[in-house]
């Protein structure tokens, strides 16, 4: 239970709800238990007057009498019907009180995950998988809520239900109790013993399906590679053997289902069995009557529920702990990427490397190695080299989404540590490699980084970025949704609408990582060109493998495996022999042969 302790702090929230609940609780089980005790006074009452009923058989007594004895049967009928119907009233008070408060407090958890999950560096996003982050913001909370609603309310009106009725069973007749309560144990035990082989399958099923799942999602997603290579059979095939593990997984869960209520309903009637035994020669020996027969063999069925959930709910709460350890795991995370200073000026966009090393954290991998540069105010600098050779690196690091392993790294003469990341990242514009768009419409992506977008804005960073003729091609224009990962656009389209989702904040520093990468010569130069405008009065940092982006820079670096080879301008590096004038003479050839 320690990982639940947890949890603590959202019951003490939420306390009201518990207390009240708690009251409900115990009011419904007054409900519940008074009408077993009419039912003892109704049945008594039958068998104490059916005598006196027929002793004034065929008299005009007999017809009065009747119609007494009649009104106070008719009374009990009234007052059972009115406690089960009161009753029911206060059980929908106790899920409007103890379940409300799960699910308020599930809210609240996801909420907390969520937000911690954003304050966390990128470091943790590489570590982790995308499926284990979701499953414990989805799957997980939904175990812990089960623990918070479920396992509290069933808890409640079992100890409530023992404490009210227990002492009232032993009052009447403590042989009777001991014989009623006898199988009830055992069934608690049998049903948390069944229980966890229900949900170990279950979980092998969910396995199943998620494995089918993402196989199916990876079909559908590669079916053009399928088509291409005639794998559709193939892919059928393996489909029917997940589909085969699935369905046996199904059936072994079915199996052990199965055995689920007749277990209940075989102790019960064991319970109920030993009640009336007893019970009957407790009415021989004139102790009891055959009501208290008929009240305790309700007793038992009252007991019956709360007890078969003592073995299910200790299962949800087992299950629930787990859950919540694999969540405290993640809130207990920390960030090491903090502002020392905050400061929150506004940057004039001098950056600056001195002495730079950079370890990747969770690989090990020295991507920079001792790198220094300085790009002042306005002006650009390009880095070129090849995959792997640490241009993304410098990005990141500009960016801070990590801190680097040795050396440090300055904007306007300050150390990067010292800026509020909010504040520091809101005045850098960043084109990323890998380009990402939010399944939404092309107005939202653009203005994703404005707190207000304006269509004037929009408007001119879709020009400046040389995609505004496609867009208000579509149909629907700036309306048109790009679908998941913006799949409904080409590449170069996709590239575009990056650029001018960074440009349009009006960024200080603007990093353009790879951005021309998937388009082509012509549009290559089109959008160079008009990036010579957006990058007028901003500190822009080029990185690219193509020669033809980083002529726009006033100066050019040469990185291979994280050290600079190279250094200089585009015209400075072309008069001597090295690695980038072979690099543009290759990329020369190649365009050439592409025409």
């Amino acid at each position: 239970m320690k990982a639940l302790r947890y949890l603590n702090k959202y019951l003490f929230k939420y306390k009201w709800h518990l207390i009240l609940g708690l009251v409900f609780v115990i009011i419904s089980n007054v409900f519940q238990i008074l009408p077993a005790q009419m039912v003892r006074y109704s049945i008594n009452l039958v068998v104490d007057n059916i005598r006196v009923y027929n002793a004034f058989e065929k008299s005009a007594l007999q017809e009065n009498y009747f119609a007494v004895f009649a009104q106070g049967i008719l009374l009990y009928a009234v007052l059972i019907l009115i406690m089960a119907l009161l009753r029911g009233l206060f059980l929908y008070f106790v899920r409007q009180t103890l379940i409300v408060m799960s699910r308020l407090v599930e809210y609240d958890l996801k909420n907390e995950i969520f937000a911690h999950y954003q304050t966390l560096p990128l470091s943790f996003y590489r570590k982790n998988s995308t499926g284990d982050l979701m499953n414990r913001i989805s799957e997980d909370v939904g175990r812990v809520r089960m623990y918070l609603g479920p396992s509290i309310m069933y808890g409640l009106q079992l100890i409530t239900l023992f404490v009210m009725l227990i002492p009232m069973m032993f009052a009447i007749s403590p042989k009777l109790t001991w014989y009623a309560l006898l199988p009830l144990p055992l069934l608690s035990i049998s049903i948390f013993y069944v229980n966890n082989i229900i949900e170990l399958r279950a979980e092998q099923i969910q396995k199943s399906q998620s494995r089918l799942s993402t196989f199916v999602q990876e079909a559908f997603s590669g079916i053009r590679v399928l088509k291409s290579f005639t794998r559709e059979e193939n892919s059928v095939h393996k489909f029917g053997m997940e589909s085969e593990v699935y369905k046996n997984q199904s059936l072994k869960l079915t199996r052990m289902q199965a055995l689920f209520f007749p277990l209940i309903m075989g102790l019960v009637g064991l319970s109920t069995v030993l009640t009336v035994y007893a019970g009957s020669v407790e009415v021989i020996n004139g102790t009891l009557s055959f009501g208290h027969i008929a009240e305790f063999i309700i007793y038992v069925n009252l007991l019956t529920w709360p007890v078969t959930s003592l073995g299910w709910t200790s299962s949800l709460v087992k299950r629930a702990e787990a859950s919540q350890k694999r969540i405290n795991e993640f809130l207990q995370t920390r960030t090491d990427i903090v502002s020392v200073k905050g400061l929150t000026h506004e940057l004039a966009g001098k950056v600056e490397f001195n002495n730079v090393t950079f370890v990747y954290p969770d690989t090990g991998i020295k991507a920079l190695k001792n790198i220094s540069f300085t790009i002042n105010p306005g002006e650009s600098l390009a880095l070129i080299g090849t995959t792997g050779s640490g241009k993304t690196t410098v990005a990141n690091l500009v960016s801070r989404l990590f801190d680097v392993t040795e050396g440090v790294v300055q904007i306007d003469d300050t150390p990067i540590a010292d800026y509020d990341l909010n504040s520091l990242r809101s005045q850098i514009g960043v084109v990323p490699q890998d380009v990402f768009l939010f399944s939404d419409t092309i107005y939202n992506n653009i203005g994703f980084g404005l707190d207000q977008p304006t269509e004037e804005k929009i408007i001119t960073a879709a020009k400046d970025a040389d995609v505004y003729q496609n867009i208000i091609a579509f149909p629907q224009g700036f309306a048109t949704r790009v679908g998941e990962r913006g799949i409904t656009l080409s590449g170069g389209q996709k590239q575009r609408v990056s650029i001018a989702r960074a440009v349009v904040r009006q960024p200080k520093i603007l990093i353009l990582d790879d951005a021309l990468s998937a388009v082509d010569t012509k549009t290559e130069n089109t959008i160079l060109n008009s990036m010579k405008k957006i990058m007028q009065g901003r500190t822009t940092l080029i990185i690219s493998h193509r020669v033809s982006s980083a002529k726009l820079a006033n100066k050019i670096l040469v990185l291979d495996d994280g050290v600079v080879i190279e250094s200089g301008t585009h015209e400075a590096l072309m008069r001597q022999p090295g690695a980038y004038r072979e690099l543009y003479e290759k990329q020369m050839l190649a365009d050439q042969v592409a025409d």
